[in-house]
């Protein structure tokens, strides 16, 4: 098996995510702190999605600072402009400094956890408010919409609600690809989960319990110097390894027109759809 690279570029430029491009890595991720220095990663995100032609890439948008609403729009945006190559790192920090940026306190552990699960919930439902053929552009009448195939979700969260619809139709893939680490707590909320382990044996294990919480697929998060010395190991255990660091590693790039079908991952039915 050949396994699916990723590379975390943090603030590299895009030379560096063309290479990756080039070298076969099947997405790349754009770090991002809150209130930190440089350009917000979805802002980044978005540049490269015209600036590159195959990759996935995956802005790291924090649930505690950003509104649910506008990260979804965001993102849903980002698949639009790079023809269904947007996916979501999703971020949690609850440091006092990143919680200041919106006037907030840092949350507890299972707020924290809820509040996770209520923006990645919504974001989805958010995704499906517009059904794939809701957009009907007819001339003769002049309706560019029709509007029993848009939706509200009517949201209610432990500490936001959300009525809908997104202003932007259904992304591309349907649902942006969703990244997030194991230690989450919403193992079985994402399409990839991110498994940082210090020895082999920690990360079989975490990715059992990954895989037995319902996730697709298991990427071993690595120093590129760990990933050699581990490579010949990786088989059968992870389906890919998010490297933070580029390396001398080549590939095939994988197939597939979208982020979703490079990585083997069905496009999501539409869960509003046949509601009317």
């Amino acid at each position: 098996m050949t396994l699916l690279l990723a590379l975390e570029l943090g603030d590299a430029d895009e030379e560096t995510a063309r290479a990756a491009e080039a070298a076969g890595f099947a997405l790349v991720t754009l770090g991002d702190s809150p209130g930190g220095p440089g350009i917000e990663a979805g802002v980044r995100a978005a540049h490269l999605a015209r600036r590159t032609s195959r990759i996935g890439l995956a802005p790291t948008l924090h649930v505690t600072t950003t509104e649910p609403f506008h990260l979804a729009t965001q993102l849903a945006s980002l698949d639009h402009a790079s023809l269904g190559r947007a996916a979501w790192v999703v971020g949690a920090d609850n440091t006092p400094a990143a919680l200041a940026t919106v006037g907030g306190v840092p949350l507890s552990d299972d707020e924290l956890r809820r509040e996770i699960a209520d923006v990645i919930t919504v974001a989805r439902q958010l995704w499906d408010s517009w059904e794939d053929d809701a957009v009907i552009r007819e001339v003769a009448t002049g309706r560019f919409l029709d509007a029993d195939r848009v939706h509200h979700v009517n949201f209610t969260g432990a500490r936001f609600t959300v009525t809908g619809p997104l202003i932007t139709p259904r992304p591309p893939q349907g649902h942006p690809v969703v990244l997030g680490a194991d230690t989450l707590g919403v193992t079985e909320l994402l399409d990839i989960a991110l498994i940082a382990a210090t020895d082999l044996d920690e990360l079989v294990e975490r990715t059992a319990r990954a895989r037995a919480h319902g996730v697709p697929l298991v990427f071993a998060d690595l120093d590129f110097a760990v990933f050699e010395s581990w490579r010949d190991r990786l088989d059968g255990v992870v389906d890919g390894v998010r490297l933070n660091a580029a390396g001398p590693t080549t590939q095939p790039p994988p197939g597939g027109s979208t982020l979703r079908e490079a990585l083997g991952l069905p496009r999501p039915a539409n869960q509003f759809a046949g509601a009317r």
